[in-house]
């Protein structure tokens, strides 16, 4: 496959743009379905979390697929293609997936080694298979980056640093208006990240917690769950709510504000005792007015200001660690899917190499009718053995060149040599003629790709020092 991901991020795009540009409602599924509708794409992941976009398609032309992708952002955000451009980033094949490793593993996060972007990237896989725009090679690519992710968590101290975006943001409320043990909480939104925060906050100690949702069963299940002090409200009421908690915590999916800066204004003169009223906003959109932040007695907390706060710098040595997970890691996935692209070529060679065997073994039981079963064996076994070690070297040759960058072009050469037939090279893979070169993988998927390049029993390895 040839991956290509455009996208953009709290690195590369302050906190005013990504808001603008969330995709929120069926503008996910849209952009899925257009983009995997295009003529120069194969298939289509989106990655749309509260700090980062990301569409990951299959393309077959480099410089059509940036400019397919980007519009279909723009097209579906409220951020004109001019205005997103600069803050957009682009990476294509090997570093494409460097960069969908180095996201799986925490280290692109906004809280350094955080978990929570792997079952943000499973989400993303899910929705892709869900509207069917995510195919083999996609599945292939994001398995493995949560694979990576996983090995990468388990392998290196990164999880000290690991804190989702809740606790980094409950530390950020904590140092400024004190413990969150013993507050009044209300968690607006019942979503993925709402229920983290509500579990973390049921966790610290709140002497009351509250949630509140659009749909009242979903906040209904999750106090459920939480029990103990949790109990629902409903969304009407949480303005009148805030005079009487300590601490918000709103994630939702609305388009604009949920909370709005008059009636934190009111709920602070209503207040019967000198506390502040800490938010900790974790939407994108913004679910908090931004003016909040200029109330007395109001403190705000939200992702722009959480792009600001210095998180706990994990040690160099496990960053350092991760990184080169990484980097063996794509190299690892670089020389199967390249052993991918060429072993049905090597397969279709074998079974040509079979077929002409067994037709002249045919023609000459035919032609020497008294041969004796002994001899015929010895005949065959004969004949199979010397075509194996004829076809021995060039299959332990593409084995080598198929991990390096362009082996796929020997793949080519294959079949002009052999003159294979088309059909049969296609036939192993399961891609119709015509499809998109180098997007196929054998059934079975990359080990069954390179066990397909393995030379034949018995065979021997060439010398020591051998060229191409």
């Amino acid at each position: 496959m040839s991956l290509l991901v455009v996208g953009l991020s709290h690195r590369t795009a302050p906190v005013g743009v990504l808001e603008r540009a969330a995709l929120t409602g069926d503008s996910p599924t849209r952009v899925l379905h257009e983009a995997a509708a295009s003529a120069t794409v194969g298939e289509a992941a989106l990655v749309n979390t509260c700090n980062r976009i990301e569409l990951y398609a299959d393309v077959d032309k480099f410089h059509a697929g940036v400019a397919e992708l980007s519009q279909l952002l723009a097209g579906h955000s409220g951020v004109d293609l001019d205005e997103l451009t600069p803050h957009l980033y682009v990476h294509y094949e090997d570093r494409a997936v460097h960069h969908l490793f180095s996201v799986a593993c925490g280290l692109d996060s906004m809280v350094v080694g955080e978990g929570q972007i792997l079952g943000q990237l499973r989400d993303a896989l899910a929705k892709a298979q869900e509207e069917h725009t995510a195919g083999r090679g996609l599945n292939e690519l994001f398995q493995q980056a949560l694979r990576v992710g996983k090995r990468a968590h388990s392998e290196t101290g990164i999880d000290r640093a690991g804190q989702s975006l809740v606790t980094f943001g409950l530390e950020q409320v904590a140092a400024g208006a004190g413990p969150i043990a013993g507050k009044r909480a209300l968690v607006v939104g019942a979503g993925s990240m709402s229920s983290l925060a509500a579990a973390t906050l049921a966790r610290s100690g709140v002497t009351d917690l509250l949630v509140a949702n659009r749909t009242p069963a979903r906040a209904e299940r999750l106090v459920e769950i939480l029990g103990g002090a949790a109990r629902t409200l409903e969304l009407a009421k949480v303005p009148q709510a805030l005079a009487d908690v300590d601490l918000v915590i709103s994630c939702t999916g609305a388009a604009g504000t949920v909370i709005d800066a008059p009636e934190v204004a009111a709920a602070l003169a209503a207040r019967t005792a000198a506390r502040p009223l800490a938010f900790l906003d974790l939407a994108m959109p913004r679910d908090v007015d931004h003016a909040v932040r200029d109330l007395d007695g109001a403190l705000l907390v939200d992702l722009e200001s959480l792009s600001h706060a210095h998180a706990a710098t994990p040690g160099a040595g496990d960053v350092d660690a991760v990184a080169t997970i990484v980097a063996d890691e794509v190299t690892a996935f670089g020389q199967a899917q390249r052993a991918a692209r060429i072993a049905p070529t090597v397969v279709a060679l074998r079974a040509m190499a079979s077929g002409v065997v067994s037709s002249e073994l045919a023609r000459l039981t035919s032609r020497l009718p008294d041969l004796d079963e002994r001899s015929s064996a010895e005949i065959s076994q004969t004949v199979r053995r010397v075509v194996d070690k004829l076809l021995h070297a060039p299959t332990v040759k593409v084995k080598q060149l198929a991990a390096e960058p362009g082996g796929a072009s020997y793949a080519e050469a294959l079949r002009e040599l052999f003159d294979l037939d088309p059909a049969a090279v296609h036939a192993v893979s399961g891609t119709p003629i015509g499809a998109q070169a180098g997007s196929s993988i054998p059934p079975g998927g990359l080990p069954a790709a390179q066990a397909a390049l393995a030379p034949p029993a018995g065979a021997t390895a060439p010398p020591a020092g051998a060229t191409r």
